[in-house]
């Protein structure tokens, strides 16, 4: 897991050369003014995802972990509660290779972090993380959903 400006991602390139394109679409669209939705960017191994989410307590958050994709999330309404526990602390759940998801039930997370807009989070496939905790009653927010 990084978590870190918008502005440093860059930094990050190093770690997956499909992070450049997603630096490319940041610079040239604004995630503020998106319709919620999916946007191919770069076929099946770079899509964004434009959501308004349900509020979620650290009680009724799951955790879940993804095997083919890395996740970029930025919170664009108001900060965001993420729990987080690696994966190899995590019992085995059923993998839904459909959506490349594990969730892992009533499983709670080890600690959380919190990120505002203008912050990100990375979440490698050894990431298990919970979102959505937040305190307003919804939340806008996109997730980059990059090929690991």
């Amino acid at each position: 897991m990084i978590i870190d400006t918008i502005e440093n991602l860059g930094k990050y390139v190093a770690l997956n050369p499909l992070f450049a394109d997603v630096i490319e679409f940041l610079k040239n669209n604004d995630l503020r003014t998106m319709e919620e939705g999916k946007y191919p960017i770069k076929d099946k191994n770079l899509f964004l995802s434009v959501q308004v989410a349900k509020q979620r307590t650290k009680e009724s958050a799951f955790i879940e972990t993804h095997i083919e994709m890395v996740d970029i999330q930025i919170p664009i309404s108001c900060a965001e509660t993420y729990g987080y526990s690696p994966l190899c602390d995590l019992p085995e759940f059923e993998y839904d290779a459909e959506l490349d998801m594990t969730k892992y039930g009533d499983t709670k997370p080890q600690t959380y972090v919190t990120i505002k807009p203008g912050q990100f989070v990375i979440f490698f496939p050894q990431d298990g993380h919970a979102p959505c905790i937040i305190d307003e009653p919804e939340i806008k927010k996109v997730i980059f959903k990059v090929k690991a």
